[in-house]
């Protein structure tokens, strides 16, 4: 009995060798159906890009970079068949392919696309994990990386998902199961020293409770926690050979963590399972990432005249709880409580413009109803939900103001939007817009930033006041900015240069 129960751990590896052999003798039948499948009559050359984006038909600013890589793939790359491993079941690739059209006016060639579609997409949900919300979601993400390989194992694999974190710890599993080269587009780093400090000086954040910011055992228990979780991550992350992100805030925290070192952590890693993988497949990440800005589609906007735009407040986010709408409303309120002049006209109007992508954020889009009614500003308060893209272009063409309050927003693809369509933006003092995009043009201003509620009603206040001619100079420079900064061009240029092809051969 003793031998046998000695003998368990071997066994189960035996056991786990065996199905990964097998899964891997099988994946050339798999490829060699799909090309069928496309009606590929020459697969000698074929090579397969798997991209891992478990919400691709979400519609937001993340997934226009996920669809542009593609539309790239099919214009430049005749040999690359693009596979995007998805959670999406409740829609069909003719479906997503047409919602694809109409909110970033991409097309898309089905016959060099393929859409694999994964079932166990709830187990990266926040809402499944409402305690270690971050390990548990990552935990998750390997079990959909596993769902995804045993359909089909791609020649390279790319994550570039956003939806609040990143999926980094897939890379395990896509090293395990395929040993295959994998690249990372990272839109926001899973932890951050950012969430560190936080946590240290006890603020109260959508991502930290009240309960543990007020409690000294909480937070140090907290910290430790992020302390093993930060040592896992740059784990993971070190297992890719490039890394794209999205803007410079990211790229600081991305090269801070292939950097990171941890004695005790470390340490315990060369007795981990993790360093049997290591020595099979030697990890060789690079040693910083590459800033590849997000595109932006400005054909449309910068027709749109910069006169006389209407006293429109326009947000376009989705409604996801880091986006803070609701700090939107309050500030909104604020004006309306320290400038009535603008409730009795009734000129100004706050339009919260976005995506829903579930029953939370439909729960969220009522609970903001529910707020503007209680500050008694619902009257000046319009949603629009899950738009087209023409009826976005529509509200940018009128709007004077583009409003984000997102803390440390990684990038800020609406921002770049704002701008391109002359809307001046007011966005909160950190990450992306602070460091990236709202900045000086020429030594002049492109826009503003604000932190309170109080600070952003002053803002609203201060832009609807400026004389016309200063007005128009601001709109015309914010759009010369934007389209020179963040085009199309310049993110393909980028993603070019990555890396991907080296890591394809």
């Amino acid at each position: 009995m003793l031998f046998i129960i000695l003998n368990i751990p071997i066994l189960l590896l035996a056991i786990s060798l065996s199905r990964l052999f097998r899964l891997r003798r099988k994946n050339s039948l798999k490829k060699d159906a799909l090309l069928q499948e496309l009606g590929v009559t020459d697969k000698r050359q074929k090579r397969i890009v798997g991209f891992f984006h478990p919400y691709c038909n979400a519609g937001g600013g993340g997934e226009r970079v996920l669809w542009t890589a593609v539309a790239l793939f099919q214009r430049t790359e005749p040999d690359v068949i693009s596979v995007v491993y998805t959670g999406d079941t409740d829609a069909t690739k003719e479906e997503i392919i047409r919602k694809v059209k109409s909110r970033f006016d991409i097309e898309l060639d089905p016959t060099s696309l393929h859409f694999i579609f994964l079932h166990k997409r709830n187990l990266v949900a926040d809402t499944t994990w409402p305690r270690f919300t971050l390990l548990g979601q990552s935990t998750g993400s390997m079990i959909l990386a596993w769902e995804a390989m045993s359909v089909l194992i791609p020649d390279l694999y790319i994550e570039d998902a956003l939806d609040t974190m990143g999926y980094a710890f897939t890379f395990h599993v896509v090293k395990l199961l395929g040993g295959i080269p994998i690249g990372a587009y990272v839109h926001y780093p899973t932890i951050s020293t950012d969430m560190l400090a936080r946590v240290r000086t006890r603020q109260s954040t959508y991502a930290n409770a009240t309960t543990i910011s007020s409690s000294a055992a909480l937070s140090t228990g907290k910290l430790l926690y992020y302390r093993i979780f930060m040592h896992m991550y740059a784990q993971a992350l070190r297992r890719a050979g490039f890394v794209m992100v999205n803007s410079s805030w990211t790229k600081n925290h991305v090269d801070s963590i292939l950097q990171h070192k941890d004695l005790l952590f470390d340490t315990l890693h060369l007795i981990s399972p993790l360093a049997l993988l290591d020595f099979v497949y030697p990890p060789s990440p690079p040693r910083s990432a590459r800033i590849v800005y997000p595109p932006c589609d400005t054909r449309e906007m910068v027709k749109f005249p910069l006169g006389h735009r209407e006293h429109i407040i326009l947000s376009i986010a989705q409604f996801r709880p880091e986006k803070n709408h609701k700090l939107q409303v309050e500030a909104f309120a604020e004006l309306l409580s320290t400038s009535p002049k603008y409730r009795e006209n009734g000129s100004v109007r706050l339009v919260l413009l976005g995506g829903s992508r579930n029953a939370e954020d439909a729960a969220r889009v009522e609970q903001l109803r529910s707020l503007a009614k209680e500050l008694k500003v619902d009257q000046h308060v319009q949603f629009v939900v899950n738009a087209e893209y023409s009826e976005m272009l529509d509200w940018l063409s009128r709007a004077s103001i583009g409003l984000s309050t997102m803390i440390d927003e990684h990038f800020g693809i609406n921002v770049v939007e704002y701008m391109a369509a002359g809307v001046i933006p007011v966005t909160h003092a950190s990450g992306g817009p602070l460091n990236d995009i709202v900045v000086p043009f020429n030594g002049l201003p492109t826009g503003f930033h604000a932190t309170t509620a109080q600070t952003y009603a002053a803002t609203f206040d201060k832009v609807f006041s400026l004389a016309e001619e200063e007005e128009i100079a601001l709109r015309s420079r914010t759009r010369i900015w934007a389209v020179q900064r963040f085009s199309q061009e310049e993110f393909e240029k980028g993603w070019n240069e990555s890396g991907w092809r080296e890591e394809l051969r």
